[in-house]
């Protein structure tokens, strides 16, 4: 499990649940109601109630985008009724997490989510919601790439209740973000010892592969994925990564096979479609690939995929085109860090990659550095940038830490390999 975008945090399957359990009958939402801003107010309370915008008519099946729906209306109809109703405030922060997750919305529903949180929290609700606004406000900021408020949130939460396997994935996740690894394979046995499903099975393949342990990684994936439901969002996430472990081992056909397995129980999965075009253009099929990052950017707004797209048409020579993606990228890239997301990183590899200017890239670098200087992929992107440079001896303790866990990956070999012979 990696954290970009998307993460395990939270399962269609689960929300639904939570929902359903209270008896939740039938409603809709119309066009209407659906407003640019991210945050409507009601007039009865200081209650924040978010829009729930409509999905692409591609996301997930018609019969989830209703049930979805459903809930939202009944939701926002019993708060208008009984706004100090501090389950159904945390249902819908929920709802509006699934939604950020299942549409890339996240502009939308990030900061919708966190005002919801915000204002149970400044209350005084029950200790068990407010356990599930703390931990559900530790995975948005997770989402938000605010890794060490992420981590301290999720403590105050483990105050309240030590015995939960969610609150310590959060945490695995906090810790291998800020390069904690240790950290995080203690919290990784502790999940997995209070509940072994996907989500356990996945962080413990993600600190199996952290550590260069590929085999041990896809057999955790394997794990993870035969313990989801088939068709639901995670579970197809799981199947993602999956297909990238195989990938990184060297089996593109069993990461296509598993690619497209993915699409069969759950169609238009525009992760696993771009995942596909990933394939082919190593395969050389570039004109399939970029069809398929066509598709999957017609689906959601993610910016890997336009990324990957920029790639293979600056590998093409199409300049202008190439400027034209970036642009794009860029305003997309602004519009997060507008809600309040890190993006350094990002914009980093985008410079660097595409735009080839070494030093905006090592601007943008050092800013994640100096919040995660332990982290290996930071480290990495930093020996990268000076070795594009052409300062060896500056690059060489980055490459050396990022290297450290052992983590098979070949932009790391290439690395060290250009750092042996200079």
């Amino acid at each position: 499990m990696k954290l970009q975008g998307n993460t395990f945090y939270l399962s269609f399957g689960m929300v639904l649940f939570l929902c359903l359990l209270l008896g939740l009958g039938s409603g809709c939402v119309s066009k209407q109601e659906q407003q640019p801003s991210a945050i409507k107010v009601s007039q009865s309370s200081a209650l924040y109630v978010p829009q729930l915008l409509e999905r692409h008519a591609m996301i997930g099946t018609v019969e989830e985008q209703r049930k979805v729906t459903n809930i939202y209306s009944e939701l926002k109809a019993a708060l208008q009724v009984k706004p100090e109703d501090y389950r159904k405030r945390l249902q819908m922060a929920q709802l509006c997490m699934l939604e950020a997750r299942a549409t890339g919305e996240h502009g939308h529903y990030y900061p919708a989510t966190l005002k919801i949180l915000d204002h149970i929290l400044i209350e005084n609700p029950p200790k068990d919601v407010k356990f599930g606004a703390l931990s559900l406000k530790a995975s948005v900021q997770l989402s938000l790439h605010e890794f060490a408020d992420a981590k301290e949130t999720a403590k105050q939460a483990i105050t309240i209740n030590g015995y939960n396997a969610l609150i310590y994935g959060v945490l695995v996740d906090a810790h291998v973000e800020l390069g904690e690894y240790e950290q995080a394979v203690k919290m990784a046995d502790k999940m997995v010892s209070i509940r072994p499903d996907l989500r356990s099975y996945a962080r413990i393949s993600y600190l199996r592969e952290i550590h260069g342990d590929l085999t041990g990684a896809i057999e955790a994936m394997q794990m993870a994925v035969e313990a989801g439901y088939p068709g639901y969002e995670e579970t197809a996430w799981a199947g993602l990564t999956l297909g990238e472990l195989y990938k990184k081992s060297g089996a593109l056909d069993k990461a296509e096979a598993q690619f497209q397995g993915i699409l069969l129980q759950r169609p238009h999965y525009p992760f696993a479609i771009a995942a596909l075009a990933n394939v082919h253009q190593k395969q050389n099929l570039t004109h399939q690939a970029k069809a398929e990052l066509m598709q999957a950017m017609e689906i959601i707004p993610e910016v890997s995929f336009y990324i990957d797209m920029a790639k293979i048409m600056k590998a093409e020579g199409k300049t202008q085109e190439v400027q034209q993606m970036v642009a794009e990228i860029l305003e997309m890239l602004a519009d997060d860090v507008a809600n309040g997301h890190k993006m350094d990183l990002e914009y980093a590899r985008l410079y660097l990659e595409l735009l080839e200017q070494p030093e905006k890239a090592l601007e943008y670098a050092k800013r994640a550095y100096e919040e995660r200087p332990e982290n290996i992929d930071v480290n990495q992107l930093m020996g990268a940038i000076y070795v594009y440079m052409d300062a060896p001896h500056t690059a060489r303790p980055y490459v050396e830490k990022a290297a450290r866990t052992g983590k098979i990956d070949a932009e790391l070999k290439k690395l060290n390999e250009t750092l042996e012979t200079s």
